[in-house]
C-alpha cells in the first residue's frame, strides 16, 4: 500500500466515523474466509458495516472525531463494525459472536461514549429503530383504534335492537 492509498483510506474511515452512529471494535482470532464472508453478509442485512482496517491507519482516522477514545482498543487483530442505527452493528456482532469462539468484541462507542463488552451487549439488546418506530405507531394508532369502536357501538347495539323487534313481529 503507497502512501495516497493509505491517504485515502484514512480518508475514507474518517468519513464513515463522522456518518456512523456506533462504533463496534472486534477482534478476528482466526476465522477463516467463508466465516468472514457470513460475518459481512449478516452486518449488511442488518444495515451495518464490517471493515478490517490496519490499527494504526484506524487511529489515524479517529482523530478528530467523536469515537477518538476507543483508539486504546486498537490492539492486535482488529475490525471495525459501524452502523447509523446505534443498534444494528452491535446486535449482528453480538449474534455472531454466540456462534464462534474466534470472534470476540472488545469493546466500541456510541458516539463521544466509550462501551466495553458488556456495553455492546446491553446495546444489543435493545430494540432497533425500526422496531422502536412500529411501537410507536401501535401506541398512537391504539387510543384512535378504541375511539372509532366506541363511537361505532351504540349505533351497533341500536341496529341489533331494531333486529331483534323485526325478528320477534316477525315470529
Amino acid at each position: 500500500m503507497d502512501r495516497a492509498e493509505k491517504e485515502q483510506l484514512v480518508a475514507k474511515l474518517n468519513a464513515v466515523f463522522s456518518e456512523t452512529s456506533v462504533v463496534v471494535v472486534t477482534r478476528n482470532l482466526g476465522l477463516t474466509v467463508a466465516q468472514v464472508n457470513d460475518l459481512r453478509g449478516k452486518m449488511r442485512d442488518a444495515g451495518a458495516s464490517y471493515k478490517v482496517a490496519k490499527n494504526r491507519l484506524a487511529r489515524i482516522a479517529l482523530e478528530g472525531t467523536d469515537y477518538g477514545a476507543i483508539s486504546d482498543l486498537l490492539v492486535g487483530p482488529t475490525a471495525l463494525a459501524t452502523s447509523t442505527d446505534p443498534v444494528a452493528a452491535a446486535k449482528a456482532a453480538v449474534a455472531f459472536a454466540k456462534t464462534t469462539d474466534k470472534f470476540e468484541i472488545v469493546g466500541g462507542a456510541m458516539g463521544s461514549h466509550v462501551l466495553d463488552v458488556n456495553g455492546v451487549k446491553a446495546l444489543a439488546e435493545l430494540p432497533s429503530l425500526d422496531e422502536l418506530r412500529a411501537k410507536i405507531i401501535g401506541l398512537v394508532n391504539a387510543p384512535a383504534t378504541k375511539l372509532a369502536q366506541l363511537a361505532t357501538a351504540p349505533a351497533a347495539k341500536l341496529a341489533r335492537v331494531f333486529g331483534a323487534y323485526a325478528a320477534k313481529d316477525a315470529a
